[in-house]
């Protein structure tokens, strides 16, 4: 792939990951597992949270549930406005050629069949006959080709999914071809994301540049229709009465929208039935309560730290001696009350969509690079590279904001540092200022790391390694490794999933020995669901998958 696609920074990770279960420590399974010790308000212990793709399946449907996000979506066209509060609504209601499941697999969906060419330059997809978008009307290879289209465009939200794409071209009555440059394995994975929405083309030319405002229809085809947006109070969704698929059970989901102590108080009080947690924070609040469950499933979020290129941190013998020092598993229980795991990648399991077994191996192989407790041999080891290196001659300065995980982090890598013979400060700024840090390189020149979270759209690892080739506007430390390009290169263009895997290990295993980014812990999907409630995803697929039509009422 000539282009890679770039990930996109998570600034508060919109699913995460927390530990698995002590008998399969690196495997979902299929049915998810409440946290057990729901009633202690001690911190939870990772290695005990069961981490799985769904909740047990609903015996009765729903008339209406009451469900909360963080924030009010801007806009919920995800092609100009790809929120994870947006995305969470619309799930429900838009659909995709492909379909990212619970467990992070992906399989056809409004793309029934698809072929490639022999050489992995060309995809035909071949469109499902009998779907109606809500207006009653007959979704056609126009609308897929005209969605592409508008996806595919400058300044569009997932435009940088279609960088290798040559041509899109409507080659039959039901069919679509999508031409590449090269090779592209991640393609139909980004098709199960919002590059693969179909939109109906009559509808958002007839709503104009007020598409996907409140008072305008949507233009999609799921189990849900938009039935009201109140701007400032509610949006609510409807089941689709002529949906060509399954029918939901809920017949309504309402959403309004609090954050923090506001949304701890709505859950208690049984105001909303439902939430997918941000912030383990807000989980971590509400673990004492007997009326709700907690739920944990796959996601790719990580915790992270990102050097840049200031100097203090521009060698990487510094940079594993400070991967080797640090806390993991302290900062897991002081910062975010044990729901989040010690991890050694920068991205969670939630990306391993395919060959999990070699994945989890691979993971469990870094951790001598990146320990969840550094033994005293940990500490020598580092104090060697420091010597051998050279200790910066300034304080390495930490950026983070005044959240509470962050500041944590932020300390813990300055006890790190200290530990290791590295003077080290914090930085702290406020979370408008904080937020510039990724975007703007100015905006982070007085720092050397960022406490950073992160968490990429696709199941697959690749999606993330491309952050560390030479020439990635997010390799801010300025990692140049000519072979790792090529690898990268190469696994992209890599169709065969035992081969990519191969390929991606390899290039993961580069990535954190030169601890391009240093990996601190994974962060789950935290789903929190009034305890009569059960029955819809609780992994990250909840971003892209109809969560809310297998939501349901448990029996008695």
């Amino acid at each position: 792939m000539t282009t890679p696609p770039t990930t996109n920074p998570a600034r508060r990770a919109p699913a995460a990951l927390a530990a698995l279960t002590t008998v399969t420590l690196l495997a979902a399974t299929a049915c998810a597992g409440a946290d057990r010790p729901a009633g202690s308000g001690a911190p939870a212990d990772a290695a005990k949270l069961h981490l799985d793709a769904t909740t047990p399946k609903a015996d009765a449907p729903l008339t209406s549930a009451k469900w909360l996000l963080e924030d009010e979506p801007d806009s919920l066209d995800l092609d100009t406005q790809g929120s994870s509060a947006g995305r969470v609504v619309l799930t429900n209601v838009c659909e995709r050629l492909y379909q990212l499941q619970p467990d992070m697999t992906t399989k056809p969906f409004l793309a029934e069949r698809t072929t490639t060419s022999a050489d992995g330059k060309t995809l035909r997809l071949t469109i499902r006959d009998g779907v109606t978008f809500h207006d009653g009307t007959k979704m056609t290879a126009d609308d897929v080709l005209w969605s592409l289209k508008r996806h595919a465009s400058k300044d569009m939200e997932q435009s940088d999914e279609f960088g290798n794409v040559a041509s899109m071209t409507k080659t039959g009555r039901a069919t679509v071809t999508v031409r590449f440059k090269a090779p592209d394995a991640l393609f139909l994975k980004a098709l199960a994301g919002d590059a693969g929405i179909v939109w109906n083309k009559a509808q958002v030319r007839a709503s104009g540049a007020e598409f996907g405002t409140p008072g305008q229809p949507d233009a999609c085809s799921g189990p849900y229709e938009l039935a009201n947006w109140k701007s400032g109070d509610s949006i609510t969704i409807r089941a689709y009465e002529n949906y060509w698929g399954e029918r939901p059970l809920t017949r309504e989901v309402v959403f309004r929208w609090a954050s923090d102590s506001a949304l701890v108080n709505a859950l208690k009080t049984g105001a909303a039935d439902g939430a997918y947690a941000e912030s383990p924070n807000t989980a971590a609040a509400l673990r004492p309560d007997k009326d709700l469950k907690q739920y944990y499933g796959p996601s790719t979020a990580s915790l992270v730290l990102i050097p840049t290129d200031r100097g203090g941190l521009d060698d990487p013998e510094i940079r594993r001696a400070l991967s080797l020092s640090l806390d993991r598993k302290g900062i897991a229980d002081s910062g975010y009350g044990g729901l989040v795991q010690p991890w050694a990648s920068p991205v969670g399991s939630g990306a391993w969509g395919y060959e999990k077994s070699e994945f989890a191996a691979a993971q469990e192989k870094l951790t001598d690079l990146a320990p969840a407790s550094p033994s005293s041999a940990d500490i020598a080891k580092a104090k060697k590279l420091v010597e051998r290196a050279g200790a910066p001659t300034a304080p390495v300065v930490i950026g983070t904001d005044a959240s509470q995980g962050r500041t944590v982090i932020a300390n813990a890598t300055r006890a790190a540092l200290q530990s290791i013979g590295i003077r080290a400060e914090i930085k702290t700024v406020p979370t408008a200022q904080f937020e510039e840090f990724y975007s703007d390189p100015t905006a982070r020149a007085d720092i050397d790391v960022l406490v950073g979270d992160w968490y990429i759209s696709k199941a697959d690892p690749m999606g993330f390694y491309d952050n560390g080739l030479s020439d990635s506007s997010n390799n801010w430390v300025g990692f140049k490794d000519a072979t790792y390009d090529k690898r990268v290169g190469q696994a992209l263009a890599t169709l065969d999933d035992a081969e990519r895997a191969a390929l991606a290990v390899d290039v993961q295993r580069r990535f954190v020995e030169s601890a391009v980014w240093i990996p601190l812990a994974q962060v789950p999907t935290i789903l929190v669901l009034n305890k009569k409630l059960t029955g819809p995803t609780a992994s990250q697929a909840y971003l892209y998958y109809p969560w809310a039509a297998q939501l349901g009422a448990k029996k008695g």
